[in-house]
């Protein structure tokens, strides 16, 4: 990997990320392709419409279904979908967080069962870079103790105990791997995790970037804080956080934590919100959120919003979208995704132009403006 850092405007950074398939200029948005798929749509879409650089994918889910084995075989998720850009692959801690019924961690990993057919399997740190080699994703997430908000400092000091003891198993395996000639061409980051606690906080990131690792990410954020929490907490872990390294804000957000978050020292994010929202009828805007499937778009013949210039909002109405999801056709969920994700892309590229300006108050002024009208 390469990287360079381009700008900075107070905290706010703009910076060039080269892996082997594609070159990045952040601040980034990631659209989120679980299953080596962002729902609804296909490479096309996200090379030739979307026009997107890196995208990420999920080890415990292709690690299950269709097998890691198998992606392997098509050489790796590039050649198993046909998208030539960048792939990061979260490493399954988030699942065991969110799957906390049918998972258990302990030091040496996680133990959990598939919501698919119920077997039994054991995530170790070792093992999830293992499935991410046969994956050949560009950015490989290591294994860490996720905990759900709010939690005991017992709990929060075992999680950041045990995601360094992860991370020191995972960058002496990765690098040994790399001298056999295996994930030469592949990164890796660590996660930092301590709550919203800021000496816990502290310590992980301390203790993380003391490590040979290629980029560091924040993880343990957006699982029950308020918002203005998750701010502090990013603005206080930023500060522990290399100048010449990728920093990734995990799972991370609405359009307005983007535009937060990035002040306080982001570079890189990710959530499921752009495309989850788009199939339940909530669309993005300049001006806010709009629900299309309200009434009062049945004979709207304007764009879904007049200043974007996406494919859907360039070629469809308002009505027509209204119809599309009120009579649950299938072509609604690839327009309000395009729609969506195009608008979240072009929120991280304009965040980009106003850091490269040395004027980023500006831009969070007048993107706050536009909704209060």
């Amino acid at each position: 990997m390469e990287f360079h850092l381009d700008a900075t405007c107070g905290n706010a950074r703009a910076t060039t990320i080269k892996t082997s398939h594609s070159t990045i200029n952040t601040p980034i948005f990631m659209p989120v392709g679980t299953a080596a798929s962002v729902k609804a749509l296909d490479t096309t879409d996200l090379l030739e419409i979307l026009h997107t650089d890196i995208i990420l994918a999920n080890t415990y889910h292709l690690y299950l279904r269709p097998g890691d084995e198998i992606v392997k075989e098509f050489g790796g998720l590039h050649g198993f979908t046909g998208y030539t850009k960048s792939f990061l692959t979260d490493s399954g801690g988030f699942q065991a967080f969110s799957l906390s019924d049918i998972s258990k961690a302990n030091d040496k990993g996680i133990e959990f069962q598939s919501h698919i057919d119920g077997s039994r399997h054991f995530f170790t740190p070792q093992k999830v870079l293992d499935i991410q080699y046969n994956l050949e994703s560009d950015i490989m997430m290591i294994l860490d103790d996720l905990v759900a908000l709010p939690a005991t400092k017992e709990r929060l000091k075992l999680s950041v105990e045990r995601t360094t003891k992860w991370a020191k198993e995972s960058i002496k395996y990765h690098r040994a791997k790399q001298q056999e000639g295996i994930g030469l061409d592949q990164n890796i980051f660590a996660i930092i995790q301590g709550g919203i606690d800021p000496e816990f906080r502290r310590i992980s990131a301390t203790e993380l970037t003391a490590l040979d690792f290629d980029g560091f990410a924040i993880g343990g954020l957006s699982v029950g804080e308020e918002s203005q929490a998750m701010y502090d907490t990013v603005a206080l872990t930023t500060q522990f956080m290399p100048q010449n390294k990728p920093r990734y804000l995990m799972g991370v957000g609405t359009p307005e934590d983007l535009v937060e978050c990035i002040e306080r020292g982001v570079d890189m994010f990710d959530c499921v919100m752009p495309t989850r929202n788009a199939r339940n009828g909530t669309l993005f805007t300049t001006f806010g959120r709009l629900n299309i499937k309200a009434a009062r778009y049945k004979k709207d013949h304007s764009p879904i919003d007049e200043n974007c210039s996406c494919y859907t909002c360039q070629n469809y109405s308002r009505s027509y979208l209204n119809h599309l999801i009120r009579a649950k056709e299938l072509t609604y969920y690839r327009l309000a995704s395009i729609h969506n994700l195009h608008y979240y892309l072009t929120l991280v590229k304009e965040a980009r132009e106003a850091i490269l300006k040395g004027d980023y108050a500006t831009f969070k002024k007048e993107f706050y403006t536009r909704r209060e009208s």
